[in-house]
């Protein structure tokens, strides 16, 4: 395909999809039949707020948006501007109106813009006069008026993953943009970039000029690492002692050790490892070896995340080390992850059972004419709550028992009621 953009312009600008075929990523709302394609597809443009982290594509899906609905596209920086631009933008869009032309106004990082701010859109977009787009990294929950929020409809979009970004990359290549790049180089700028575009095209243009100054024909690991140096090398996402020290954080953890759980947190946050990544990595924790020994501990790890999203670095950063220690002195159980395994194993490999009439939905007469929920007992109805022998699983299915509790934290409580329910079940039977 050919591209109009001058071979001087930037390199991100060069590669700026023009169609919503072309965008990278985000398929969750841009592919057939998702939110997004159909607000495309129906010929209304609607005010809205794309969330996500940078280089994700909020700023070109505004604009293909404009496009699409043949819109005059205004562009606000919140970082730079105020009510001045906005002040121009109305005016802009009043004249657009006169000459039967649509206005697009999308605001960037538009959590920076103060409540006043925010404000001055209300009545143009209640109007008519143009259809607001924000783009923000933050929770528009907490940065976005509600006023406004409410008149918006909030799409949230995702970090690339490695395949989209290496899509980006042989897309540059194509261009002839960037010389040719070792594929363990091309591993290596994908973990840097973190699902972020803009930076892997900035990475990847100025290797490009280094290499053409060096009059390099192949962009190599080695080389890569010198060029970019230190901050290449400490934040080696894509390197083994990344991962190693992932590792180290998630097992001191597992061990019980806060001084040595902390102390590996605060060596990633250090190296460079993305916040939010070390938050997710401790919900995770929080699901697989604690689980219902401390079911606050999923609870602790939420809050944690949403703390950093609210105040950012460094103040965020302590909620997460307060989690990482909380985390490494809960008590420790891997039932809930060991029979969510077991139940995947099992039904990926057994065949589709029936459900049984008893537990059936019969929301229509002929349903009922066909026993569906014929003879369920209502939990609620017998004693404690129990309905002691009934059968919930597929008929003729063993129980499994992929749930074992372990003796530590509530579980010794969850053990203690399912044993005594077990007992009463087998009464009954």
């Amino acid at each position: 395909m050919q591209h109009s953009i001058a071979p001087l312009s930037p390199l991100a600008e060069r590669l700026r999809p023009k169609t919503l075929g072309e965008v990278v990523g985000q398929q969750h709302l841009l592919g057939e039949g998702m939110a997004l394609r159909l607000a495309f597809e129906s010929g209304q443009p609607h005010s809205c707020i794309f969330w996500g982290p940078p280089g994700t594509g909020k700023t070109t899906i505004a604009r293909l948006m404009a496009s699409a609905f043949d819109a005059q596209f205004i562009t606000i920086s919140a970082v730079l501007g105020g009510v001045k631009d906005i002040r121009e933008a109305v005016e802009k869009a009043q004249l657009a109106q006169q000459q039967g032309r649509r206005t697009l106004v999308f605001v960037d990082e538009v959590h920076r813009f103060n409540k006043g701010q925010q404000d001055a859109f209300l009545p143009h977009v209640e109007s008519g006069l143009f259809t607001f787009i924000g783009a923000t990294t933050e929770n528009p929950s907490f940065e976005v008026n509600s006023a406004l929020l409410s008149r918006a409809a909030v799409y949230v979009l995702q970090p690339l993953t490695a395949d989209d970004l290496k899509q980006i990359v042989a897309s540059a290549q194509a261009l002839q943009a960037v010389p040719e790049v070792e594929p363990k180089a091309i591993e290596r700028l994908v973990a840097y970039a973190d699902g972020d575009a803009r930076r892997l095209l900035n990475t990847l243009e100025t290797l490009a000029v280094s290499a053409t100054q060096e009059k390099r024909a192949e962009i190599t690991d080695v080389w890569l690492l010198k060029v970019l140096g230190e901050r290449m090398r400490r934040y080696d996402k894509g390197g083994e002692q990344f991962y190693d020290t992932i590792s180290a954080l998630h097992k001191s953890v597992r061990g019980s050790d806060p001084d040595a759980a902390l102390y590996w947190l605060v060596r990633m946050l250090d190296g460079g490892a993305d916040p939010r990544y070390m938050a997710r990595r401790l919900i995770r924790m929080a699901s697989e070896d604690i689980g219902l020994a401390d079911p606050r501990a999923l609870r602790l790890a939420l809050d944690a995340a949403e703390v950093y999203e609210r105040l950012g670095t460094p103040e965020g950063e302590l909620a997460l080390a307060e989690c990482v220690m909380y985390l490494a002195v809960a008590p420790k159980s891997n039932a809930v992850y060991k029979a969510f395994n077991e139940a995947k194993a099992f039904v990926k490999q057994d065949g589709t059972r029936p459900v049984p009439m008893h537990l059936r939905n019969a929301p229509t007469k002929l349903m009922k004419d066909l026993d569906y929920g014929k003879a369920y007992r209502y939990a609620h109805d017998e004693p404690d709550g129990f309905a002691a022998g009934e059968h919930y699983l597929p008929d003729g299915m063993a129980e499994p028992g992929f749930y074992r509790p372990v003796p530590r934290g509530l579980e010794i409580k969850i053990g203690d009621k399912l044993r005594a329910l077990k007992a009463r079940n087998d009464q009954a039977r």
